[in-house]
């Protein structure tokens, strides 16, 4: 059973940093392509950020673009999300997922408060 687990999750003060990890199991994770989406309080998901697993290529939402980096660790079959400049509205609940035909797997968050 494919599983993902995310953490470094907490909270930051506004221009601040942190780095999520999310370590998957259950897969060949050099095979996939990741993501990170968020969910805010009381709000759905939005899809912030692809690596994909062939040649590494990355996106982002224009939201996060120039200050979040997302990477992976294939021998370690980890994926990451680097967080810069950090801002109130980036307080949220961030999953790793999975790509398949859609983001078929996902693991059960890790919390971001940025907050004075």
């Amino acid at each position: 059973e494919v599983q993902l687990v995310e953490s470094g999750g907490g909270m930051v003060q506004p221009g601040g940093s942190l780095r999520l990890s999310c370590i998957a199991s259950g897969l060949t994770f050099s095979n996939y392509a990741m993501s990170w989406v968020r969910q805010a309080p009381g709000k759905g998901p939005q899809w912030i950020s692809t690596i994909k697993s062939s040649d590494g290529s990355t996106y982002y939402a224009d939201s996060v673009k120039g200050r979040f980096t997302i990477s992976r660790d294939n021998a370690k079959n980890t994926l990451y999300l680097q967080m810069n400049s950090l801002k109130p509205e980036d307080t949220a609940l961030y999953y790793c997922a999975k790509w398949g035909d859609t983001l078929d797997a996902w693991g059960q968050g890790t919390l971001v408060t940025v907050s004075s």
